[in-house]
């Protein structure tokens, strides 16, 4: 009698249908950065696919560029990856001049060379930090932004701003560094390397840290280089590509530093590619300091560089340009660069198309973390659901650079009208 009520149409086993669970994870899931939703479909704990949904921080870098000089857009960019703003603010700068073909000063290029490798700095301390945050350990947090402090303080003393700087700009920097700020950079650089170590040694050899982190968001070189993995994503997978190394040579070619590569590909590497980068970090600066040459900090032409106020005040000349900087910008001759730099977060590309005028006629933007977000579904299925967290985590994204974009349908066939000519 049981085993023919167990075999009719109505058994409940018979009708049981049985489907993977769809989950939202964020954007309030403080993993998620407060602007990421994912949709993670679940076969119980198990992670069968992930796919990201962007678009809570979309400012319209690209598009606003379009409307301004070349000049007034720089400081777009230390909004995208607002974690690594000078960074940004070079790759521009180097387009530009790629553009313009002018000459930098060596003073200014060191200068460069030492602000580049503090925001490295600031970038994967809090990338390691808050990757611990999001595992469970709180103390490298607390311990790291002590350190940050001290270097958004030398980004204050030399632009007035701790974040959103506008230091780096095409032809130079923006003025010369301030009395007593290399012996403070130095005396932080000679205390830098216990700071690492401290950190280095609380988590590289936690049991918990490395369990957690080992063998999880594994990909290969391959796989890697497939998805456009760029920077720590792609050392941490077994490649040594650094752009500094490739193409940095005119100014990166005086110093010496290593590259260095994981092995296995997971998250544990790409938190000890970022740990030996602090290392690096430090030994440049320490170099450039060593061998900061004297002289200006700017190219002295007066057509691309805004004139100081003490040559505005006492030339007719000097006043003439100000004026002209100022309100109409400096005109770029009619082509098409694509700058690579070796951000703290990967290869940030910039590309640029000039029609003549004194803005860019097109601007597009390389953001590296668009990429390693997309490579996101790969690093995760067949993963359990907490080790989404550690892999978003070993990323090390910032959305300021990934929703960039602004898509206007049906714009005028010429979007320059309101330009001066």
């Amino acid at each position: 009698m049981d085993n023919q009520h167990l075999n009719t149409p109505f058994s409940i086993e018979s009708q049981k249908d049985v489907k993977n669970l769809s989950v939202n994870f964020g954007p309030q899931h403080p993993a998620a950065h407060g602007v990421l939703r994912l949709v993670i479909e679940l076969d119980g704990e198990v992670v069968r696919a992930v796919d990201p949904h962007i678009g809570l921080l979309h400012r319209g870098t690209e598009k606003l560029a379009e409307y301004k000089t070349y000049h007034q857009a720089l400081p777009y960019f230390d909004r995208l990856d607002y974690v690594s703003m000078m960074a940004q603010e070079l790759g521009y700068s180097q387009a530009v001049e790629s553009l313009l073909n002018i000459a930098i000063p060596p003073r200014a290029l060191a200068i460069r060379v030492i602000f580049m490798e503090i925001t490295r700095i600031l970038n994967h301390l809090l990338a390691v930090t808050t990757h611990a945050i999001d595992v469970g350990a709180l103390t490298p947090f607390l311990w790291g932004f002590e350190e940050r402090e001290k270097l958004m303080e030398f980004y204050e003393r030399v632009s007035g701003a701790r974040m959103h700087a506008s230091y780096i700009r095409p032809g130079g920097v923006s003025q010369d560094l301030p009395i007593g700020l290399c012996d403070d950079i130095y005396r932080f650089v000679e205390q830098g390397f216990s700071r690492v170590d401290e950190i280095h040694h609380l988590l590289s050899t936690n049991r918990i840290w490395v369990e957690r982190l080992a063998d999880v968001g594994v990909i290969g070189c391959e796989e890697a280089l497939n998805l456009g993995f760029t920077g720590v994503l792609l050392r941490g997978s077994g490649i040594g590509w650094d752009l500094r190394r490739e193409r940095g040579s005119s100014l990166y070619s005086p110093y010496s530093f290593s590259i260095p590569v994981g092995h296995a590909g997971d998250c544990y590497d790409r938190y000890l590619v970022r740990v030996e980068e602090l290392y690096q970090s430090l030994s440049i600066i320490k170099q450039a300091l060593e061998t900061l040459p004297e002289g200006s900090v700017q190219n002295g032409d007066f057509k691309v560089i805004k004139p100081n106020r003490r040559v505005m005040k006492t030339t007719m000349e000097g006043l003439i340009h100000h004026f002209k900087f100022t309100t109409r910008g400096f005109p770029v001759p009619k082509g098409s660069v694509y700058h690579g730099l070796e951000a703290p977060k990967g290869e940030f590309g910039t590309f640029l198309v000039s029609d003549g005028s004194s803005a860019p006629y097109r601007c597009k933007i390389r953001a590296p973390g668009f990429f390693h977000l997309g490579g996101l579904d790969y690093l995760t299925t067949q993963s359990m659901l907490s080790d989404v967290v550690t892999v978003i985590g070993s990323l090390d994204l910032v959305f300021g650079e990934i929703d960039r974009l602004f898509l206007k349908l049906n714009a005028p066939p010429h979007r320059h009208l309101h330009r001066l000519h």
